[in-house]
């Protein structure tokens, strides 16, 4: 076990599991063509993520939950994800899953894999009796335009300068919670986002990856804070 305290943020669609699960949905049931210009226009920052979640869901007509149930059943997680989850777990490392998307999808998968008991904070989701999807975002900020579940405040709220926080991630909202860690985990957008942006971090391709670096961090006598990380977390808490 570790005498160092990590606490570990990760992102769920196109990290833990091999596809984003909240794109797909969209693509496969409601209408593709709006689909990709409603995320176009967010990463664009035409549109805030809590409005684009909004849209995304009038995208839908008449959801069918059994169709749903089953492709639910196509999504495959990182090959080593089980393994990181154990490899956390015997060194008392803190794992929560800071997620965009939608709890509907998120939770069927985790409990589907065992992993129930993982913190999860995410986007929630309801229906009307007509079964139109109504998106409901409990952890927003009106300063965040990048996730409607703001991940750095969740991150800045479970940990302290004691810890040393670890982000995994690989996609555009992931590009603001990573500025706020010690340790930046990266692939796809979020990688060139840190390459752009001169954010230090570690490239990965599964959680694999994350258990070798992390297990050599662990041991090392002396680890240094990434500095912008630092200032970054200092200028938010001077803004009270």
């Amino acid at each position: 076990m570790s005498n160092k305290s990590f606490k570990i943020f990760v992102d769920f669609d196109g990290t833990i599991t091999t596809r984003d699960v909240g794109e797909a949905m969209f693509l496969e049931f409601g209408d593709p063509d709006k689909a990709i210009e409603i995320v176009n226009d967010w990463i664009n920052e035409k549109i805030n993520a809590s409005t684009s979640w909004e849209l995304l869901c009038n995208t839908i007509k008449d959801f069918n939950e059994q169709k749903f149930s089953i492709f639910l059943n196509t999504i495959k997680l990182d090959s080593g994800f089980k393994d990181f989850v154990n490899f956390c777990n015997i060194n008392n490392f803190e794992i929560n899953i800071l997620s965009d998307g939608l709890d509907y999808y998120i939770k069927k998968i985790l409990n589907k894999e065992n992993f129930n008991h993982l913190n999860a904070y995410t986007n929630k989701l309801t229906f009307t009796d007509e079964k139109k999807l109504i998106p409901n975002f409990p952890y927003t900020d009106e300063e965040c335009t990048k996730c409607a579940n703001c991940k750095r405040n969740h991150i800045l709220n479970h940990s302290s300068e004691e810890d040393f926080s670890v982000y995994i991630g690989d996609g555009w909202s992931d590009t603001c919670p990573a500025q706020y860690c010690d340790f930046v985990f990266a692939k796809n957008s979020l990688l060139k986002f840190c390459e752009k942006n001169r954010v230090t971090f570690f490239p990965f391709s599964d959680f694999h990856d994350v258990i070798k670096k992390l297990d050599q961090l662990k041991e090392k006598k002396r680890l240094k804070k990434r500095h912008q990380a630092l200032l970054k977390r200092k200028e938010v808490f001077a803004q009270g």
